[in-house]
Parts: C-alpha cells; structure tokens; sequence
C-alpha cells in the first residue's frame, strides 16, 4: 500500500500526525497542568492546515490526485480539524455534560461535512480539476476556534476562569463559549455556498 501512495499523500499524513499530537498534549496539559501543552497543541491545529494546504497544492501541480488521496484528506481532517479542536476546548474547560453534547455534535457535523463534500466533489467540480464552490463552511474553520481558545489560555482563561462562565440546565452545566462550537457544526452542515478560491 505504501508505495501506492503519492507526495501529496505524505503531506496529508503529516496532517493527520498534528491532529493526533494535539490529543496527546492535551492529554499531557489534563495531566499536568501547564498552559504550555495548550500552546503546542493549538499550534499542531495550525501545523496541520500548513500541511493540508499543501497536500492539495503538490496534487494538482503533479496532476496526481486519487480517491485514495480524498479519503486519507477527509480521515486525516476529521482529526486535526474536528476531534483535536474539540478537545482543546474540552482541555479547556468546556466539560460539563451539554458541553461534550454539543462537542460531539460539532465533530459529527464535521464528519458528515466531509462526507458530503466526499459524495458530491465530482458533481460540483463540473469536470474541472477542482470543486467551484464548497456547500457549508469546510472543517478547517475550525482553526478560529483553536484561536478563540489560544487566546483564551494566554489570557488564563481556563477552567473555572473560562470566558462567560457556566450556567445550570437542569442541574448540567453548561459553558456558553461552546455555542461557538454549535454555531461552526450548523455551519459546516448548512447549505450556503463559499466559493474556493
């Protein structure tokens, strides 16, 4: 399988490597408690948009794009893009049972977006290399909320100190920043039109 894969696929694997990084000092931050694991970990967010940028550059300069190549970009972004940004805010301090709903209805937003964009590329793409417009936000937005949340540890806003507080539903706590995440899965999973550029 190895030698089936292209340049590009290397860089797309390299992404996927960010995201799973991101859980890991996430976990180290959980564990430990310095802010510097949150830093690092917003920066793997970053790192792995580097790579997924030029995943697609280096296919379409090579003219060397696969069904192989879309699955492992989709694969790979749902990690880096959709559960590593989830648990950077659940590092965070979004971690009251609504919170983790709405976290994990922001990351099944990003799978179901990426599946439709899977399911739908060559139609939109009206026989051309690459698609014209994207049907709902694409998953990598999520890199501003991985900023909402730098910024926040900078700031020491984490925790019980997290931005907005808490509020009690129904004895569940709930962080109003989540909403954010909320409003990006809706997003993702809309119908608007964005045109790539």
């Amino acid at each position: 399988m190895i030698r089936e894969f292209q340049l590009a696929d290397w860089f797309t694997l390299a992404n996927a490597a960010c995201g799973m990084y991101v859980l890991f000092s996430m976990m180290s931050y959980l564990e430990t408690g310095h802010v510097s694991h949150i830093y690092f970990a917003c920066g793997l967010v970053l790192a792995a948009f580097v790579f997924d940028v030029l995943d697609g550059s280096i296919a379409r300069w090579r003219k060397m794009t696969s069904v192989l190549g879309r699955e492992l970009d989709s694969l790979s972004d749902v990690i880096s893009f959709g559960v590593a940004p989830a648990l950077i805010a659940f590092g965070c301090g979004m971690n009251g049972l609504i919170d983790r709903m709405i976290l994990a209805g922001f990351v099944a937003c990003g799978v179901s977006r990426l599946a439709r964009f899977n399911v739908t590329a060559e139609a939109l793409s009206m026989g051309q290399d690459k698609v014209k417009y994207f049907e709902g936000t694409p998953i990598p937005t999520s890199l501003l909320l991985v900023g909402v949340m730098f910024v926040a540890a900078t700031q020491g806003a984490l925790g019980e100190a997290l931005w907005f507080g808490d509020v009690s539903l129904g004895g569940f706590t709930l962080h109003p920043l989540v909403l954010l995440f909320a409003l990006s899965g809706a997003l993702m999973v809309s119908r608007i039109r964005i045109p790539k550029i």
